[in-house]
């Protein structure tokens, strides 16, 4: 009988993949296709510190450590991965290629020295050294020059020096300084060059001693995947071990190796045993190695609107009315937002009104990952500058994000807030704001509960939903939750919300049972996801018994799925879809039920073990009406999506979706014609 799990490496590769087939898409602009290429390298990047690192360090730990799912060891897992990227890569670097052949149709060139004429090589020549060799710092490793230290994701050139004497040295310059700019243009307009391959191209200029034998750009990867609880010594602060743990992480093993150019096997082994990299993890990169440029070239061609997607911004909300008090209007009737399309300006209002009404006691909010310069951070400080009494728990070991979170957390606490940094072994992901009044009559709770970060940035970039309410009882467990991080602890029970790590998985699972009692008495049942990520076991066991009962199930999952879809005696009644589109889905939705007894909730949680088990999540109910209904509206118009989604088969395959009698309907777009069209209305 066919296996229903599917490894999650491998699941996470086929969504890199969709992300790499909107760069091949041609009714894509083609600056929009090109951002996919470096987004699908960027993932890659990160796929390598992360995912990858946590393999090899499984494998040096030895034993028997298998995936739960599929039972494959680390080294089954790293052997079924490389061939994949290998793959990968190359149809990267293809795509690359043709992409750029037709952007020079627009006057837009990248260019190396095989590909310029005799006055433009010159005045390279020139800028190389007038602007860029004071600048850099050569190595020749030998026995007083050590090999010298990598960083991660930088880019080198490496260089084998023949001497006289017959001997070969090794030369190592860093490409990557900030002091010079990677993106170089030349005197013909819309040409550019970039500086890694003016330094690879001077080399002899800087060894003029040697003579260069072979040279190639390389760029090391390193392991990023370092525990933080396992490592926290209690006797220093949190904060300054954190900064300590970053500085670590940039030091890390090295792991993966990228050559611009073929080498001779002995230099690579060579490079392999100084940077102690498996030589199964060299990668041979025939496009640009960094494709950071990308952002740098567009901005220089706005001007070009066919290069672009069609402006997007997002809308007012008709459910606010302006020049009334935001509090006001979310105590008479629950509010929900939808990011992108519709503006966060309701929510940063709201948080500005809080910090200066004088009846607002205290604002509480959890912030994971928030934007370099926030008007939400901005609005807690206005308010402990008021006296109210501010908390907020910042959580230092969102990954990737520790220093900026670092930097704001010191803000806050000169303000006057109280700042906590998390748990003991959990990360706290959840979304959740808190604003208590107290006025003569009565106590006022105002809770909002997202889920995506409170960040001004990604709300215009990511699909996100943020729900507003002053109902009593969500306010009280909201305050509830507070209360266990701010001891340190974890919420043991909740009625109303979902609250992870004791009481998410554990109401799920009794919410799809109760689906399964329901087609098991004959009567209709139902399933709708909504998520980033599908691996919890024991979750995905229980959809699996569903299924087998007849429970019908609708996933839209944009990343990983370990479940696959469609096996007859398991999955046969499980549909999965995943958009990919201009904007990251990101939203979570889960219903249970058909119409009229259905329950609905928006959460910050993937169905995966880390989000359900060892992270503190918050899924909230929806009670009006209009929202829920809106809601399962959303959910059915992207399940239509004949533009951007595609359907997973029975083998774990993905393929658009082709509906070709049907009209063309891209969701994202959909709901930005949907939030224009509120605001002309209004």
């Amino acid at each position: 009988m066919k296996k229903m799990f599917m490894n999650r490496e491998l699941s996470w590769l086929k969504f890199n993949e969709r992300v790499l087939e909107e760069a091949e898409t041609l009714s894509n602009p083609l600056f929009e296709r090109l951002s996919f290429v470096s987004i699908y390298q960027s993932n890659l990047d990160e796929f390598f510190m992360v995912r990858v690192g946590s393999l090899i360090d499984q494998m040096l730990l030895g034993g028997d450590i298998r995936d739960n799912k599929t039972k494959m060891t680390p080294e089954e897992q790293l052997n079924a991965i490389l061939p994949e990227v290998e793959k990968l890569n190359k149809r990267k670097d293809v795509i690359y290629k043709q992409i750029m052949k037709e952007l020079e149709g627009y006057g837009i060139k990248i260019v190396d020295f095989h590909h310029i004429s005799k006055e433009e090589s010159e005045y390279l020549e020139r800028y190389f050294d007038e602007e860029i060799a004071p600048l850099i710092s050569p190595t020749i490793v030998g026995k007083r020059q050590p090999f010298p230290f990598l960083k991660n994701k930088d880019i080198y050139a490496a260089v084998v020096l023949g001497t006289k004497s017959g001997k070969e040295k090794l030369g190592i310059i860093p490409c990557t300084n900030g002091v010079f700019p990677r993106l170089i243009a030349l005197p013909s307009t819309g040409a550019f060059i970039l500086s890694e391959d003016i330094i690879l191209h001077f080399l002899p200029k800087v060894f003029q001693k040697y003579y260069v034998k072979s040279k190639s750009l390389m760029r090391v990867t390193r392991n990023a995947d370092i525990d933080a609880d396992a490592l926290y010594d209690e006797d220093l602060d949190y904060r300054d071990f954190m900064q300590e743990l970053i500085k670590k992480r940039k030091k890390l093993a090295p792991l993966r190796l990228e050559l611009s150019r073929e080498m001779d096997g002995e230099i690579v082994d060579m490079l392999c045993d100084f940077l102690d990299v498996d030589s199964k993890l060299v990668f041979r990169n025939r496009g640009p190695m960094d494709l950071s440029f990308v952002f740098q070239l567009q901005d220089s061609f706005r001007k070009i609107p066919e290069l672009f997607y069609e402006k997007r911004t997002p809308q007012k909300s008709p459910q606010f009315v302006s020049g009334r008090s935001i509090l006001e209007q979310i105590r008479e009737k629950d509010k929900l937002l939808s990011y992108p399309f519709e503006s966060m300006r309701p929510f940063l209002t709201m948080l500005r009104e809080a910090a200066n009404d004088d009846d607002v006691v205290s604002i509480k909010m959890t912030l994971y990952r928030v934007a370099k310069h926030s008007k939400i951070v901005e609005a807690l400080i206005e308010a402990a500058e008021n006296g109210k009494e501010v908390l907020v728990l910042v959580e230092l070991k969102a990954r990737f994000d520790e220093e900026n979170n670092i930097e704001w957390s010191r803000r806050l606490e000169d303000a006057g807030c109280r700042v906590i940094y998390g748990l003991d072994g959990y990360k706290v992901h959840s979304k959740l704001c808190l604003i208590t009044k107290k006025t003569e009559e009565k106590v006022e709770y105002y809770t909002q509960v997202g889920t995506g970060n409170y960040n001004e940035k990604t709300a215009r970039l990511y699909t996100d939903l943020s729900l507003m309410t002053a109902k009593v009882e969500i306010g009280l467990e909201a305050a509830k939750v507070f209360q266990a991080l701010a001891m340190g602890e974890t919420v043991d029970s909740a009625e109303y919300l979902l609250v992870a790590p004791k009481c998410l998985q554990n109401k799920v699972i009794a919410m799809i049972e109760e689906e399964i009692s329901r087609a098991k008495a004959g009567e209709p049942a139902y399933i709708g996801l909504k998520m980033n990520s599908l691996t919890d076991k024991k979750i995905m066991e229980k959809l699996s018994e569903a299924s087998c009962a007849g429970v019908k199930i609708d996933m839209i999952i944009r990343g990983i799925n370990c479940l696959i879809p469609g096996i007859e005696g398991k999955t046969e009644n499980i549909t999965v879809r995943s958009i990919v589109g201009r904007f990251l889905e990101h939203s979570r939705i889960y219903i249970f039920g058909t119409e009229g007894r259905e329950k609905v909730y928006i959460a910050s949680a993937d169905f995966m073990s880390r989000n359900t088990l060892r992270r503190v999540e918050v899924a909230a109910p929806v009670y009006d009406e209009d929202i829920k209904m809106r809601l399962k509206e959303m959910f059915a118009i992207m399940l239509k999506d004949n533009q951007k989604a595609r359907t997973e088969n029975r083998r774990g395959e993905y393929f658009l979706v082709q509906e070709t009698e049907k009209a063309p309907l891209n969701a994202q777009e959909f709901f930005y014609a949907q939030a224009y069209a509120g605001v002309e209305q209004a």
